[in-house]
């Protein structure tokens, strides 16, 4: 029998949960699983890892069906442009970057001060870009600078 409460299968209303291609599912739901914390929900067809408040679906490419006529979906290639990224919220980046960084986790840089935020980048084994994030001028009111 499967635990309904760890599914993305609410009883009313709407969950909202991230779907990813993968080029490897048993690579990308352990990385999910070691960096975020995650808890294996399914092992693949979908793999689902539920990490914090969310879930993180995984299945590789593939193309149109019938319920998404036109559609193929792919892994992002290196030099892809980015259009969305998952955006996480930590109590404490110092704290959390060291515990990835020890887990293979590679950042793009080390957080950095954003004036409202303390923020860095990584990505997972298929290059999806995750931004890493605390608040912290924000929770004063201080924001950043906008963009030149």
């Amino acid at each position: 029998m499967v635990d309904r409460s760890k599914l993305p299968a609410p009883e009313q209303g709407l969950v909202l949960t991230h779907f990813l291609t993968v080029r490897d599912v048993a690579r990308s739901r352990a990385f999910y699983a070691d960096v975020f914390g995650g808890e294996v929900v399914l092992e693949e067809n979908p793999a689902i890892v539920k990490v914090a408040n969310t879930w993180i679906i995984m299945n590789p490419g593939g193309g149109p069906t019938p319920d998404k006529p036109d559609v193929t979906l792919t892994a992002p290639e290196p030099g892809d442009p980015v259009s969305a990224f998952m955006n996480v919220r930590v109590a404490d980046i110092a704290m959390f970057y060291k515990a990835a960084t020890a887990r293979g986790a590679e950042f793009l840089t080390e957080p950095l001060d954003r004036k409202a935020e303390l923020r860095c980048y990584m990505r997972d084994p298929d290059g999806h870009l995750i931004e890493i994030g605390q608040a912290t001028g924000m929770l004063e009111g201080l924001y950043a600078d906008p963009p030149a």
